[in-house]
């Protein structure tokens, strides 16, 4: 496994990481699951999980907590806030009270005095920018986070929250976590500049297109049972169409005449843009995260990238989706009706 600094900072993260979201979840991942997968992976050298307040109503944080007990200073822990888990006021999104709220909760759930890398999981529009930067800037003085990153930001609104927290002396943003793989290119117009520009380390996540791009789709577009694909009729309806699996077969050949996997390739075509630090990809085994932290070793060329950029050119994009995800019910009024 090797490692990078996520963005200008000096924190060293696996080029391979391990996504929970899944962790917790209902006819998922139960716990004994979730902690093997956790040891796996640290013993395949992955040294970063990246979670959320919101993932399986808290859950997830709680069984990564229960798992790394005796092994915590051999993994990294990225977590966000700012999602709805609840509905009412100060329940959700940037304001002051809910973050130092927030913080306390993810401590609590993952049994640490110290988040590694806090995360804003989505913009919240209600509010300027400031008040939730000054929250986390806070936070890190209090130790109860080293770095801050972003997730699911347009790019001009990561631009304006590196640019604000620089221009205030505040704790300095170091990753941007967003939608991208060899199937969704949207980020590559505006987000990966402005992160080359400012020093931003990229996570990608959904870097397998919800598991489409290992392969296993079978030529009448069937997923394997019980995969993310085969229970997520909205997943597969996205990724399993006609000119999808028509690429996937370009690019195994592509792969397979190097001796190499799609999900090999899925992870090196990634990682061969620099300002990639970290891949996040879930597992449902142990036999998943050596499949995934293997993937990492392959090292593309300059000039065998731009052949698998070529192949996938001729796929359009799908213009209809964002990279960035701003909850819709950040327009809302918040109203609670109590009997």
């Amino acid at each position: 496994m090797r490692y990078r600094h996520l963005g200008n900072s000096g924190l060293e993260v696996s080029e391979t990481g391990l996504g929970a979201n899944s962790f917790g979840e209902p006819g998922r991942r139960d716990f004994s699951e979730s902690e093997a997968i956790i040891h796996a992976a640290i013993d395949h050298g992955i040294n970063f999980v990246d979670t959320s307040n919101v993932y399986a109503q808290g859950l997830s944080e709680e069984y990564i907590g229960r798992a790394l007990e005796g092994r915590r200073h051999e993994m990294l822990i990225g977590t966000k806030f700012g999602s709805m888990r609840n509905y009412g006021p100060n329940l959700f999104g940037g304001g002051r009270k809910f973050v130092m709220d927030s913080i306390e909760g993810s401590l609590k759930r993952l049994r640490t005095d110290y988040i590694d890398l806090y995360m804003i999981h989505r913009p919240d529009p209600r509010l300027p920018i400031e008040e939730t930067l000054k929250a986390m800037y806070d936070i890190v003085r209090q130790g109860k986070a080293l770095y801050i990153g972003v997730c699911n930001f347009e790019a001009w609104r990561m631009v304006d929250a590196v640019w604000t927290s620089r221009h205030n002396g505040m704790t300095q943003i170091i990753s941007s976590q967003f939608e991208y793989s060899m199937l969704y290119r949207a980020s590559e117009a505006e987000m990966l500049p402005a992160c080359r520009a400012h020093g931003v380390g990229v996570m990608p996540y959904l870097p397998l297109a919800a598991g489409f791009l290992t392969g296993k789709v079978n030529v009448d577009g069937i997923p394997p049972s019980g995969t993310r694909l085969a229970l997520d009729a909205g997943q597969s309806e996205r990724w399993i169409t006609r000119e999808n699996l028509g690429v996937i077969g370009k690019l195994q050949d592509w792969a397979s005449e190097r001796g190499k996997s799609l999900v090999d390739l899925a992870f090196a075509w990634l990682l061969a843009d620099p300002v990639v630090a970290t891949v996040i990809a879930g597992a449902s085994s142990p036999e998943q995260i050596a499949q995934n932290a293997q993937a990492s070793s392959w090292q593309l060329s300059s000039s065998e990238r731009a052949e698998v950029t070529s192949i996938l050119d001729t796929q359009p994009q799908d213009a209809t989706r964002t990279y960035y995800s701003v909850a819709g019910y950040f327009g809302e009024q918040v109203e609670v009706v109590k009997d």
